[in-house]
């Protein structure tokens, strides 16, 4: 079975595809990076929108997901993010952690995988 990566750099690929499964790198935002956990999540959403597609897929086919948030306080914040974006009737497993992110612009970061 072939894997096809894309956006592949010297530690990671942003997206990988191994049969009918695709695995996203953990997003951060980029343009919002820095700005509240609202338009954070609004940007690694759009994102994720964008290396889904490059896979050939979409958010309707999410399996999981990991989302990781620097303060829990901003859960409910993040949550009317998602609950928004996420397609209705196909919501994937999930979790969210609070953890430190790899930079103090950072606020979330989610992580997913998806079917083709």
């Amino acid at each position: 079975m072939s894997i096809q990566r894309f956006e592949t750099g010297p530690r990671m690929s942003q997206a990988v595809v191994h049969g009918n499964t695709v695995y996203l790198a953990g997003v951060v935002a980029g343009k919002a990076a820095g700005g509240s956990v609202t338009d954070q999540t609004k940007d690694i959403l759009s994102i994720i929108d964008g290396h889904l597609a490059k896979a050939g897929t979409d958010k309707s086919k999410l399996l999981s997901a990991t989302i990781y948030i620097t303060d829990m306080k901003t859960f409910p914040e993040m949550n009317a993010v998602w609950d928004g974006w996420v397609s209705e009737g196909n919501t994937p497993a999930r979790a969210t952690v609070e953890a430190k992110l790899a930079a103090p612009q950072y606020d979330v970061e989610i992580m997913v995988v998806a079917a083709k």
